[in-house]
């Protein structure tokens, strides 16, 4: 075994392992110098019948043996026609199969490649090749020769593979001068990379430390980054320390790139009680815009109708209902508010008094829209007032802006929503840019109803808008209290309410709805959920899989999401031959897992399954299941309730597993039963709004699996992460 570099030439014979996120390839290489070898490398998009030149050392394997470690890698076009043959048949260019691949060789031999690439015209004399199809197989032929020149670029600079489809979506063939002219770039939002990786690359390629794309770039990052933990803003003299010391430079350099920023219009800084803020300019326009809209609608009252109490009367009989005084006190304020917060625990009545609110509209002509922020949520207000209900991205009608790499509404203040008054159910789920995107779609004098429980989990976008609007006492708030008889029966609701108020929750019932299982390590709670999900719950209860939702804190773990997702999948998907199998990262994904989007896609096309119609846009935190997994084309097809999305490789990166899910993922869901693992985590996961969030998501049944201790700890620890908003002191006029 030699250390020194030594350079081998071949023919890909085989794949045995690549992994899409970072190019980290295992393949067998007919090499001319030695004979067949195993090769080891960052080799992103490796086929089978390439030819490669790779630079590397030998090392040896303690199980596998000898191997060649690449280091350097050049890509050499099959030349001769069995080649050819094999590296089109291993389908490395979409839509070309071994069939195909084979009419395309005999009919242009060793100049198959070339016509792909330039002269793509002359595939329409191939039989089974339109006109359109021949050009579409030369787009994508050119396409990913671009993009492997791309990731080969990306990865010797140690910088995330997954990011060269993103890139060449933006800027084509001028990626690699885009990012070399300013490396700064990718780390924008719309590509996503980490900004050590970029800071590092940048470097590289001569940036001095205190340039000045260097310094915006580090400050835009941080606030970027921020959004990300909630804050809209972050005031001047922390991002200004934050930032140094991301940059290690001094302060007064930072300072010097904030100012330029600011005059550049590439950031805003305003000034709330005497200290100056710093925004995103979209967020700062958010922020005053929706203070300034729901200041003017708090304005505005109605005349009650002078048969109120008689209308309130005839609703209740119509809808058999009793109402309490706080329900009756919220419908009435419905009558003559134009901003209105009702907010309560569970079992309070917030769907009757809506139901109440639906029933007054109608009778007093007032054109109603209902909406939520998840599609699971909108689902579950459909079938909990029997009347139409959207996401507020569906009602607002979200469109993909390529140029800006956003997301645009139809419904704005050109074109709004044609609507006298709005309700907004699971209120606390909305971020600061969903309400500004609502209230620009709403008619100037249009009501909100604003429906939610502010005890749960903020937003998981920036912001901390139910929470300002409730605390600055801006339009009309109704906040229910009374726990219904029936669901004071419900342990789920009365140990909720405990929780909330910072008592333990009873664990020691048996015949209720609400069970406690104590498990003494994080194996043992992930083979207790494992059995109640597959066995236990189905055969003694008939609650199917599907019904089942398993939660916890945290990610990481014995009894954390990632090991329990394993756990699960092996348990309620087993491998079989039947089933097509995807590898990416970590995963394995298989036809038939539960999967979730966790990031927002405005551009991904969806169909629906069973009836004609489309659009784009899958959004955070959406679930669906694999429906199938297509070799020929690269392909999972995943179904969200009634629509099919189909994945590329590329946009796998933006799926995890979903038989478990952490509970800030579970915001505004509701499920017939819940399996949560409470098992040790970081403190800051352990909290009280996390176990209330987490216990509030089960419908029918809630089982804890693990200790009373870290039960205890999320009880007592009822602090709340600070977010940085400054719409609470806006809405006052502070």
């Amino acid at each position: 075994m030699t250390e020194e570099l030594e350079i081998l030439q071949g023919v890909v014979q085989s794949v045995t392992f690549q992994n899409p996120e970072n190019g980290y390839t295992i393949l067998r290489l007919a090499s001319e110098e030695c004979g067949p070898v195993t090769v080891v490398g960052t080799i992103p998009m490796a086929v089978a019948g390439e030819r490669l030149m790779v630079t590397g050392k030998w090392i040896t394997h303690p199980t596998y043996g000898k191997q060649f470690e690449a280091e350097f890698l050049e890509r050499l076009m099959p030349a001769e026609t069995d080649e050819i043959l094999a590296f089109l048949s291993s389908r490395a260019v979409k839509g070309i199969g071994p069939a195909t691949a084979k009419k395309l060789v005999d009919a242009f031999g060793a100049r198959t490649l070339d016509v792909l690439e330039n002269h793509p015209e002359e595939l329409a004399l191939v039989e089974g090749f339109s006109r359109k199809k021949a050009f579409a197989a030369g787009a994508e032929f050119r396409r990913q020769v671009s993009v492997r020149r791309l990731i080969e670029f990306l990865s010797a600079h140690q910088l995330p593979a997954d990011l060269a489809v993103r890139l060449y979506r933006s800027y084509g063939d001028a990626a690699l001068d885009a990012i070399r002219e300013d490396p700064y770039l990718m780390a924008d939002p719309l590509f996503g990379a980490p900004f050590s990786a970029v800071d590092n690359f940048a470097m590289e390629l001569g940036v001095a430390a205190d340039d000045d794309s260097r310094v915006e770039a580090g400050v835009l990052f941080e606030l970027s980054h921020n959004l990300g933990n909630g804050h809209v803003f972050i005031p001047w003299d922390k991002l200004t320390s934050v930032t140094s010391r991301l940059l290690d430079l001094p302060p007064d350099t930072v300072e010097a790139g904030m100012d330029r920023l600011c005059e550049q219009e590439r950031m805003t800084s305003d000034t709330l009680i005497g200290r100056t803020l710093c925004y995103l300019p979209e967020w700062h326009d958010a922020e005053t815009f929706v203070a300034e809209r729901l200041k003017s609608l708090s304005e505005i009252s109605d005349k009650p109708a002078k048969n109120l109490d008689a209308l309130l009367e005839k609703i209740s009989s119509r809808l058999s209902v009793s109402y309490a005084p706080d329900q009756s006190a919220a419908i009435r304020a419905a009558a003559t508010s134009r901003l209105l917060t009702v907010t309560g625990g569970p079992g309070t009545g917030k769907t009757t008094t809506m139901a109440g609110i639906l029933e007054l509209y109608d009778i007093l002509g007032i054109e109603t829209l209902l909406a939520a922020p998840t599609g699971r949520a909108a689902k579950r207000l459909t079938e909990l007032t029997g009347r139409e209900a959207a996401t507020i991205h569906r009602l607002l009608q979200s469109q993909y802006d390529p140029e800006s790499g956003s997301m645009l509404f139809i419904h704005d203040e050109t074109e709004p929503l044609q609507a006298d008054a709005i309700i907004i159910d699971e209120a606390s789920m909305m971020d600061l840019m969903l309400m500004s995107a609502l209230l620009r779609a709403m008619k100037p004098h249009c009501r909100l109803i604003l429906v939610g429980d502010p005890d749960q989990l903020p937003s998981v976008g920036a912001g901390n808008v139910l929470s300002d609007i409730l605390r600055s006492g801006v339009g009309v708030s109704v906040r229910l209290t009374e726990i219904f008889r029936q669901a004071q029966q419900s342990l789920i609701v009365m140990n909720a309410h405990a929780i909330n108020g910072g008592e333990m929750p009873n664990l020691s019932a048996t015949d209720r709805d609400f069970f406690f299982l104590r498990r003494m390590s994080g194996e043992a709670v992930a083979q207790t959920i494992r059995d109640l999900c597959a066995v236990r719950l189905p055969g003694k209860m008939g609650i199917a899989p599907e019904e089942i939702q398993v939660l916890s804190p945290t990610r990481k773990g014995a009894a954390g999401t990632g090991e329990l997702n394993r756990v699960l999948q092996a348990a309620l998907n087993p491998k079989t031959p039947q089933k097509r199998e995807k590898i990416y990262g970590a995963y394995t994904y298989r036809e038939g897992d539960r999967v979730m989007q966790i990031r927002n896609n405005y551009d991904l096309p969806w169909r629906y399954a069973e009836q004609a119609g489309s659009g784009t846009g899958i959004f955070n935190g959406e679930i669906g299941l694999i429906e199938a997994i297509d070799p020929s084309t690269d392909t999972i097809t995943i179904r969200y309730d009634d629509k099919l999305a189909e994945y590329g490789t590329d946009q796998l990166s933006e799926l995890e597993p979903a038989y478990a899910m952490t509970v800030h993922k579970s915001q505004g869901s509701e499920y017939r039963a819940v399996v949560l693992s409470a098992f040790g985590a970081s403190p800051l996961l352990l909290t009280r709004s996390v176990l209330y969030t987490a216990v509030t998501r089960a419908r029918e049944l809630l089982i804890i699996v693990g200790s009373e201790d870290t039960i205890a700890a999320m009880v007592q620890n009822d602090k709340q992460q600070r977010r940085y908003s400054g719409l609470k002191l806006r809405l006052e006029d502070v």
